[in-house]
């Protein structure tokens, strides 16, 4: 087949345990773009068992089309399983794009079917657009970070198709919710090689997480290395309390053990895109304004007036955090009481 015969931008989108996950929403919203510069339609692609009924939130975040296998076998997510129905799809329908959440689940799956299909996968996106190549066709510029950030590549994979990506939970905008939209809901029935079925789940155990998810939160307390030591966090939370926030960090913090991983704001930690985002005492590095830099509003609060992160904010203050932090919490304390 010719390029020109690949069509439709599809989005695999991840469930666990019957959840849709947000990350398909947001991919959704970017497909939706894509697919309106090519004039092509966008395909959700829903795997699992008892989800059919998931299938109209899909078609209200932008899907025109939902291909929806509903069977036992895709209870759980098992490497096998669930890549041999992906490459059965994208075989019988020939699409030109392909997306993925750049999860454990999506970064597990996408190189597998890339292999198979033998076609090229960006991984870990930042930025995706429609271009027009030197033979004229429209092709899928995937923008990402290289060389540990210090770079932005664009990446294009002109002679296969589909052309595919995987991005990050938090880097895309997920469309209105446009209630009641209508879409086609496709039944897709795989034939499954159960004779390359080598691993089974024997059990779940799940991990006693008592914190938010901090990609989620509207509003962010990050805290650098000028906050120093766990009393330092304390001063933030406490601020982040009055706002109704949560208390984020930068990697620095997360090596010295300060701070949990699930916290690390940045490229080796979470993509964050939250109404206010409180920058204190971070420096700015490029790793790190990766992983925020699309907040809505940017306030830095750093003692070094030359620190990169107030090219990025909207609002900077130079001074001592230990000393602004807790006077900016007593205040707005006061203010909300009024």
């Amino acid at each position: 087949m010719e390029k020109k015969d690949y069509k439709n931008v599809f989005v695999f989108a991840e469930q666990r345990e019957g959840v849709i996950q947000s990350v398909a929403f947001e991919l959704l919203g970017k497909a939706r773009d894509l697919a309106d510069v090519l004039g092509e339609k966008v395909v959700a692609l829903l795997l699992g068992y008892n989800i059919k009924s998931q299938a109209q939130s899909l078609i209200e975040f932008g899907a025109d089309e939902v291909i929806v296998v509903d069977t036992p076998e895709l209870k759980d997510y098992l490497s096998e399983q669930y890549s041999q129905v992906m490459y059965q799809i994208i075989e019988d329908r020939k699409p030109n794009i392909v997306l993925y959440g750049a999860t454990t689940i999506g970064r597990d799956m996408a190189p597998r079917l890339a292999s198979r299909l033998k076609a090229g996968l960006t991984a870990d996106c930042t930025k995706l657009e429609i271009q027009a190549g030197d033979d004229g066709q429209l092709d899928l510029h995937s923008t990402r970070p290289a060389f540990g950030g210090n770079l932005m590549a664009t990446i294009v994979c002109p002679n296969t198709r589909p052309q595919m990506s995987t991005v990050r939970p938090g880097v895309m905008q997920k469309m209105e919710r446009q209630a009641g939209r209508q879409g086609v809901v496709t039944d897709f029935v795989p034939k499954f090689d159960t004779a390359k079925f080598k691993v089974k789940l024997v059990e779940t155990i799940k991990a006693d997480k008592q914190m938010a998810d901090i990609s989620e939160a509207k509003i962010l307390v990050s805290g650098g290395r000028g906050v120093h030591n766990k009393e330092g966090f304390d001063k933030l939370q406490a601020l982040a309390d009055v706002l109704g926030g949560q208390v984020a960090s930068s990697r620095a913090m997360v090596d010295n053990g300060v701070m949990p991983h699930e916290c690390q704001v940045g490229q080796t930690g979470k993509t964050v895109r939250p109404n206010l985002y409180m920058a204190c005492g971070i420096s700015g590095a490029i790793q790190h304004l990766a992983g925020m830099e699309e907040s809505d509003f940017i306030i830095a609060i750093n003692k070094d007036k030359f620190a990169p992160i107030f090219s990025v904010a909207d609002l900077g203050i130079v001074g001592d955090l230990h000393k602004i932090v807790p006077m900016l919490t007593e205040r707005l304390k006061k203010e909300m009481a009024k």
